[in-house]
This record gives C-alpha cells, sequence and structure tokens, in this order.
C-alpha cells in the first residue's frame, strides 16, 4: 500500500515500526498482532480496524479515528492519543501506561454517538 510516498506491508504482524501513515486510510485494516511502535498515525482513519495484541508503544495518534477498532490486549504504552475518537473502541486488557490522551471537543467531532 502507498502511503505518504512510502510502500507499505499492510496486514497482520506488519513490521512498521517508525512508520509515517500521517492521515492514511485504515479503515476495516487487519493488523492484528502488527509492530507499530513509534508510528505516526495522526489523522488516520481506522474505524472498525482489528489492531488487536499490536506493539504501540510511543505512537503518535493524535486526530486518528479509532471508532470501533479493537485494541484489545494492545500496548499503547507512551502513546499520544490527544483528540483521538474513542468511541466504541475495545481497550479491554490494554496497556495504557503514560497515554497521554485530551477528549476531542465538539469542534473535532466528539467522541459521543453523536459523532458518528
Amino acid at each position: 500500500m502507498l502511503i505518504n510516498g512510502h510502500e507499505y506491508k499492510i496486514g497482520p504482524g506488519a513490521n512498521l515500526r517508525d512508520a509515517d501513515l500521517y492521515g492514511a486510510n485504515l479503515h476495516g485494516a487487519n493488523l492484528h498482532g502488527a509492530i507499530l511502535r513509534g508510528v505516526d498515525l495522526r489523522f488516520a482513519d481506522l474505524t472498525c480496524a482489528d489492531l488487536r495484541g499490536t506493539d504501540l508503544v510511543r505512537a503518535t495518534l493524535g486526530g486518528a479515528d479509532l471508532r470501533g477498532a479493537d485494541l484489545r490486549y494492545a500496548n499503547l504504552r507512551g502513546a499520544n492519543l490527544d483528540k483521538a475518537h474513542l468511541y466504541r473502541t475495545d481497550l479491554e486488557g490494554s496497556n495504557l501506561n503514560d497515554v497521554k490522551w485530551v477528549e476531542p471537543s465538539e469542534e473535532d467531532g466528539g467522541n459521543n454517538a453523536s459523532s458518528e
């Protein structure tokens, strides 16, 4: 998949460490168990994506749309989720230590049912 001028293999178990995926359309992508450590996913569309067990340590997800995404047992330690949309995101069992998150304002689309 070509994203921001770079070719990336997107799929389960993919190694995307430090990749530039800014604004990428990954709606419904299967990234189960992928290595996304340090990746830039700001403003990416990750709605309904399968991110179970992913390594998102120190990833930047500011403004990303994660509504309906499955992040069960993901490692998000130190990730930046500022203004990320998390409505109906499943974070069961995820490592959220040192995560930075500020809820989106209404101008940013919010995190409630009306933002669907």
